[in-house]
């Protein structure tokens, strides 16, 4: 045992451990990759450990500027360890989470001991980052080192350390290579506001400490450098186009309402959400309350901080033009930790702790969001196929079970242990409907919505990689078929008909089309895929 750590503490970390290891690393392949994203982001990884480039992303051959190289350098180590697989092409999301966590945990016990178990169990049961744990894509490792980053800025702030501030730069330059300039430019309005707020403007030039900045450069800028100098159109492409155009105007066709980001960011701190809205009240209320006698007392500069930190993302992509659900998983970490500040209040006693009424809605009111979970997880399989809840037994079970969790979440609370429980008897809620969702949507999102299966059933037919067309073709899962046979697959809209003999991948009942399409040439029928309404031809010289 390391000198000063209690067995409470050893104990705990095992906890953590386990848990992190189950909601982060469990079910991994548990459904091929999904969406547009991962299937091209794990390509151009692959294509990268191939060719032995750790600069140049290429998809399919081509120049992909789309993003920096982070997540493709973990998923080439990861594809180099494991070999390559929509498995390891996750493993870099689930390494992230849990590395937020851990530091999560060590910073609140360096720095308010007490709370570090809650806030990194919190932080780890956040529907958006189990979430994104399970994604190969950028949101996960941008989330983190932002995260890491801000948490270092506050260490050094309060300590005056400066191997904090060397590794906020370290993580800030980590973070400009995970996702680009959007790390260092939010980090850069959030201390700025809470300095502001705070009207200790030494802390702006304290902050631009030279050898940061240095550290900021020499791991941020080689790549940079590298990949404008090997493609000229990368300023263009990544900086005009994927950030600022994506910014300004819908280039990508990804519009929401203004107001999209506040059910989304509910949606991500579950089973949290009720918690969080009483713990931004109550920290609000008591800062507006004490005015400035609150901002210099260390424990409301802190949930300040978290009050910042939390809604300058949200408010920053709320106003961009382009929207996705991923854009604000920076700001998760935070509500995570203001819950956690809450719990910490009501375990001494404070604010709206003494209150039994308020006790009493509280316990309920939680139970119910984890009984919602729940519900939702178990209801998840035929949610992925008609895309709302089907009626009939099955559902009136799952509410049964879900009303009997929350009943019991709800009476733990309510015990005299309660806050004590909560953080523990919710990571019960949370596991279940992790296991939930592993266990019974992942094979239907797997045999509906991932080209896995209809790769499976192209290879069944020939081992050997013969060309692919497709026909009236989901481009996402044109990209999961690209990925998986790790080859590029025509499309008939496009004119491109391969010479050649082929497999065809087309929309159910596409043959009187294709046989057109195809005139004098043999098409024979191979088998239909019914989950997602497709069918496989061969198509004869």
């Amino acid at each position: 045992m390391k000198p000063g750590m209690r067995p409470r503490s050893r104990t705990d970390l095992l906890l953590l451990v386990a848990f992190c290891g189950f909601l982060f690393f469990y079910g991994l392949g548990a459904f091929g990759l999904v969406g547009a994203d991962e299937p091209r982001y794990a390509q151009v990884a692959r294509e990268m450990l191939e060719r032995s480039d750790w600069v140049m992303p290429t998809l399919l051959g081509k120049p992909w500027l789309e993003k920096p190289a982070l997540y493709y350098w973990e998923a080439m180590v990861s594809f180099r360890t494991f070999g390559v697989s929509d498995r390891a092409a996750r493993l870099p999301g689930a390494f992230d989470a849990a590395l937020l966590v851990a530091v999560i945990y060590f910073f609140l016990r360096r720095f308010r001991p007490g709370s570090e178990m809650d806030g990194a169990l919190i932080a780890a049961s956040c529907a958006g980052v189990v979430g994104f744990a399970h994604a190969a894509a950028t949101d996960m490792p941008l989330a983190a080192c932002f995260s890491i980053a801000l948490l270092g800025w506050y260490a050094w702030y309060e300590s005056g350390r400066r191997v904090y501030l060397g590794a906020f730069y370290i993580f800030l330059a980590l973070g400009t290579l995970a996702k680009g300039p959007v790390a260092p430019a939010l980090s850069a309005v959030i201390i700025f506001i809470f300095v502001a707020l705070k009207r200790d403007w030494r802390m702006i030039a304290r902050s631009l400490w030279i050898p940061g900045i240095l550290l900021y450069l020499v791991v941020a800028l080689p790549w940079y450098i590298a990949v404008q100098l090997r493609n000229p159109e990368f300023f263009r492409v990544f900086i005009l186009e994927h950030n600022l155009a994506r910014f300004s105007a819908n280039v990508y066709h990804h519009p929401q309402p203004f107001w999209f980001y506040l059910p989304v960011f509910l949606l991500a701190v579950m089973p949290w959400s009720f918690a969080l809205i009483v713990a931004v009240w109550e920290r609000v209320r008591l800062i507006w309350a004490d005015g400035k006698q609150a901002l210099s007392i260390a424990e409301d500069s802190w949930a300040l901080f978290l009050l910042i930190w939390m809604l300058v993302p949200v408010l920053f992509f709320s106003a961009s033009q382009s929207k996705l659900p991923g854009y604000i998983l920076p700001a998760v970490p935070a509500g995570a930790l203001l819950v956690s500040e809450f719990i910490a209040g009501r375990r001494s006693g404070s604010g709206a702790g003494d209150d039994k009424r308020f006790s009493l809605l509280f316990a309920v009111a939680h139970g119910v969001v984890c009984g919602a979970l729940i519900f939702v997880a178990l209801s998840a399989s035929s949610i992925a196929i008609s895309h709302h809840p089907a009626s009939g037994k099955p559902t009136y079970l799952d509410a049964g079970i879900a009303a009997v969790f929350a009943f019991a979440i709800g009476a733990a609370l309510l015990s005299r242990h309660g806050v004590r429980l909560m953080g523990r008897v919710t990571m019960f809620a949370v596991v279940v409907s992790v296991a939930a969702i592993i266990r019974f949507a992942a094979p239907v999102i797997d045999a509906t919505q991932s080209a896995r299966p209809i790769a499976e059933s192209i290879q069944g037919f020939s081992r050997e990689a013969v060309p692919v067309a497709l026909y009236h073709f989901h481009r996402e899962q044109g990209y999961g078929l690209e990925f998986y046979l790790n080859r590029a697959a025509e499309k008939y809209e496009d004119g491109n008909i391969p010479a050649e003999a082929h497999v065809l991948v087309a929309a159910q009942g596409s043959q009187v089309d294709v046989a057109k399409i195809v005139a004098g040439r043999r098409v024979s029928y191979l088998t239909s895929i019914p989950a997602q309404k497709l069918e496989l031809y061969w198509v004869g010289k």
